[in-house]
């Protein structure tokens, strides 16, 4: 156990004063979670001012800590950091009969727990649902797995590749006839811890009406899924599975990479208008009367003829210069950067996309931003991510737990492993 640190919640990153308390003020929410769907969906309740309490394993912690990303000065990886802030840890050993009964305690006035260990497993510690709803019926239980509850797939160990992979969203990333190919983030992880978060506070409306919390099973099987809207619709319309187009679109041509003469850029003119503009602007007249391209349909059938067309065009000027004169005429274009440049343009900086937090061990470490602006409520770093076990003291205490029953809970194995 560690002791707390004093943190000012009223102030933000910035020093700037918040307008207003924040949407989620008030609300108590358990973090059972490890890696990223589970920790990055409480993540955005506490920058939204939930008080979330990570509960972790004594000794290692979440996984992210230590065994998986890239580690910095003290002992937690960069990763962590990312996807942790805002919170506090508090170290249990959940398989100890006593740390289970300070869990049950605590569940009794917390708003959410999120939990993301494989189906079933919190059940077996005597932690599911039917057991807390019995301790706290309005709580919102957030069970995050790799392929839900039920069905015949739900024991797997689940990650994101696996869910890219058997969600066929892998099926159409990449490009004709090359191998399977992830998609760059992980989609998955990403997408079901804001799945799972949408629902999860839809519930909390539903229980502050009724009193009556409820269970949410979220999956990144599922989130895949949810994500092929577009591709699935391929399918059912055409009844022909979709395949990968690389950087094209099933929808509409041209809209896609392009090379010019020292590499590529993206642009999209994915419309007849549009169209008409690109021809006016490269200076290639005959191109709009081409009968392979007089519609999208046909500019579609004809995709690779219509590539190779404004390419003869393209590789004429640098990249550059065709993004700024497609934009110039109207036209969506744009750069393709790596991550440095994109996070450190002054469009990125203007939006405040990466910004830095005082750590006890690191120093000022870089973070993501916010990804969305609230204007009367804005969001704060209102903590540093947490070490581990730092605020068991400080969270026991407000049980009304003191240091000689915090004494009797250590001999019982409540704080380690």
């Amino acid at each position: 156990m560690t002791a707390a640190t004093d943190v000012t919640d009223a102030i933000s990153d910035t020093g700037k004063p918040a307008a207003r308390p924040l949407p989620l003020a008030g609300m108590r929410v358990l973090d059972v979670s490890q890696v990223m769907a589970g920790p990055y969906a409480c993540m955005l309740l506490a920058d939204l001012g939930a008080d979330v309490i990570k509960i972790e394993p004594p000794g290692g912690g979440d996984q992210t800590r230590g065994a998986m990303g890239f580690k910095m000065k003290g002992p937690d990886s960069m990763g962590f950091l990312n996807m942790n802030r805002n919170k506090r840890s508090v170290a249990l050993n959940l398989k100890s009969d006593a740390g289970r009964s300070l869990l049950l305690r605590l569940a009794k006035d917390a708003d959410i727990l999120v939990e993301n260990y494989r189906p079933g497993a919190m059940t077996r510690l005597g932690l599911g649902y039917e057991v807390l709803k019995e301790v706290n019926p309005r709580l919102v239980y957030t069970s995050i797995s790799g392929f839900g509850q039920t069905g015949p797939w739900a024991d797997r160990p689940g990650f994101d590749l696996m869910a890219q992979a058997m969600s066929g969203v892998m099926s159409v990333t990449g490009y004709p006839g090359g191998p399977p190919v992830k998609a760059g983030v992980p989609v998955a992880d990403i997408g079901c811890a804001l799945f799972a978060i949408y629902a999860t506070l839809a519930a909390c409306i539903g229980a502050k009406a009724t009193g009556q919390g409820q269970y949410i099973d979220a999956s990144l099987f599922d989130t895949a899924l949810a994500f092929s809207v577009w591709d699935i619709s391929d399918y059912w319309g055409t009844g022909k599975p979709p395949e990968p187009l690389g950087t094209s679109n099933k929808m509409t041509a041209p809209y896609q990479a392009m090379a010019s003469a020292d590499g590529y850029f993206v642009m999209g003119a994915n419309n007849q208008k549009l169209w008409l503009k690109l021809c006016a602007l490269i200076e290639r007249p005959e191109l709009a009367e081409d009968s392979r391209f007089s519609t999208i349909s046909l500019r579609l059938a004809n995709r690779a003829a219509l590539e190779e067309e404004l390419e003869r065009s393209f590789r004429q000027q640098s990249k550059d210069y065709w993004v700024r004169a497609l934009l110039a005429a109207g036209i969506p274009a744009g750069p393709i950067l790596t991550y440095p440049e994109a996070f450190e343009s002054e469009h990125a900086r203007v939006r405040e996309m990466r910004m830095e937090i005082d750590h006890p061990i690191e120093g000022k470490v870089p973070n993501i931003g916010f990804a969305v602006k609230l204007s009367g409520t804005p969001q704060q770093v209102r903590r540093h991510p947490p070490l581990l076990g730092e605020h068991t003291s400080e969270v026991l205490a407000e049980l009304g737990i003191g240091a000689d029953e915090l004494k009797d809970l250590a001999a019982l194995g409540a704080f380690s492993s």
